[in-house]
């Protein structure tokens, strides 16, 4: 059986700066409609920027929508008709001050599926090299240099809850074992 829905009806009901909303009524395979909220996103990168002596490039930066300060790894949103590649070397500039000679794609996720469209895509960031960082006017970004047991230990501490940058470094964890 295939159970796929099928939109019927789709209402924008918000637009913004960072995303839009819409509200889809859909036919469930059962026959019977539901409504399905989704939130539209152009995208996003997420970076893993590893030094020469192993560590990773970590930000940490107050986040409103759980009202905390959080520890991430690099990332942010594509802008129009930017490549998640340019959106990687962009990103990693503005909010480290380094620029990556080789900068690989590794994978890409849907962080929320259940309510957005929002695809992330991860880079590793290797031979950094530091220049001009030039965070946007309203990010407020502390940058560090961290060691990967000590981030393997604060995700199990719960001090990393961000799941691009979970993602991020057991992905660094798997790439940097497969190094040695």
């Amino acid at each position: 059986m295939v159970f796929e829905e099928k939109t019927m009806k789709s209402e924008r009901i918000y637009e913004g700066k960072i995303l839009n909303l819409r509200v889809d009524t859909v036919e469930l395979p059962d026959k019977k409609y539901s409504k399905r909220e989704i939130v539209e996103h152009p995208g996003a990168v997420a970076i893993i920027a590893i030094t020469k002596d192993k560590k990773l490039v970590m930000v940490k930066q107050y986040r409103k929508a759980v009202e905390d300060f959080l520890w991430e790894i690099p990332a942010g949103k594509l802008e129009v008709n930017e490549e998640p590649k340019e959106t990687a070397i962009r990103e990693l500039r503005e909010e480290t001050g380094y620029e990556a000679k080789k900068l690989s794609y590794i994978t890409e996720f849907y962080p929320s599926p259940g309510f957005c469209s929002e695809k992330m895509y991860l880079f590793l960031a290797e031979d950094l090299a530091e220049v001009e960082s030039g965070p946007d006017s309203d990010e407020f970004i502390e940058k560090e240099e961290m060691d990967l047991d000590e981030l393997m230990k604060m995700i199990d501490r719960g001090q990393i809850k961000d799941s691009k940058t979970i993602i991020g470094i057991y992905t660094a964890m798997r790439y940097l074992r497969e190094k040695e």
